[in-house]
């Protein structure tokens, strides 16, 4: 399956097609991190058009899939030894940090890929500790990246500021969450689920526009103030 953009304004991923209302970057960039190992058929799905980075231990999950990536940045502390060397035997470059440092190995990362104006879609980023789900998200979100983080079984994507996504499911979806990611976020729609919103206010205090589901495969979600996370499900516990 062909997953790479096919529009100035398009991305598309193996569970969903994403249109969005202003055009994105050229050229896309996938980072593997080290959190939940995506499965080996959906990574190298997702690794079709795109350009590939690694973080620390997401060096092993492009290790098992065969995926050689274009560079590879971490402190080294949670990646194997034997996919760490088969980096080196591949002569992908290694940005190698302290293990004491301020910032996550993903974070620096983040940082990096920002500076190539890229689509970034980011991978094994979930499924790990809540801290660095956290981080990982709310550093995301807040970035000037345009991108989302996905997987086979959860994706996050980015709203900013008056902004709005038409989002084509391919596999119908266990839940549809908005988690704002500033204190509010105002003007909130969102038409094709079951409980729909018009012009809504939303806050961090009482996130409550969770669980939501779709009412067929085409959903429409627009802002008007603030960062808004786009939270889609489909999969829970590893089960199918």
């Amino acid at each position: 399956m062909q997953v790479k953009t096919t529009e100035n304004n398009t991305i598309s991923l193996p569970e969903v097609h994403v249109s969005y209302s202003a055009p994105l970057p050229p050229g896309e960039l996938l980072l593997a991190g080290g959190g939940r190992a995506p499965a080996a058929d959906w990574l190298c799905q997702a690794a079709g058009g795109r350009q590939l980075w690694c973080i620390d231990r997401g060096i092993d999950c492009c290790h098992r899939a065969g995926l050689v990536p274009l560079r590879l940045i971490g402190d080294g502390d949670s990646a194997t030894e034997q996919s760490w060397q088969w980096a080196e035997e591949n002569n992908v470059p290694i940005e190698k940090f302290p293990v004491k440092k301020d910032y996550t190995d993903t974070q620096l990362a983040l940082e990096m890929a920002a500076a190539e104006q890229k689509y970034v879609v980011l991978t094994g980023a979930m499924g790990g500790r809540f801290d660095h789900a956290y981080s990982t998200i709310f550093s995301f979100g807040h970035s000037n990246i345009q991108g989302c983080i996905a997987d086979e079984q959860e994706a996050v994507f980015f709203l900013r500021g008056k902004e709005k996504i038409n989002l084509a499911l391919r596999r119908q979806a266990k839940a549809i969450s908005l988690l704002p990611l500033t204190a509010a976020v105002s003007g909130v729609t969102i038409q094709g689920v079951y409980w729909p919103l018009q012009d809504a206010d939303l806050t961090q205090e009482l996130p409550y526009a969770v669980s939501n589901e779709a009412d067929g495969e085409k959903i429409t979600i627009a802002l008007a103030d603030g960062i808004l996370a786009v939270y889609i499900c489909w999969q829970e516990n590893n089960l199918a």
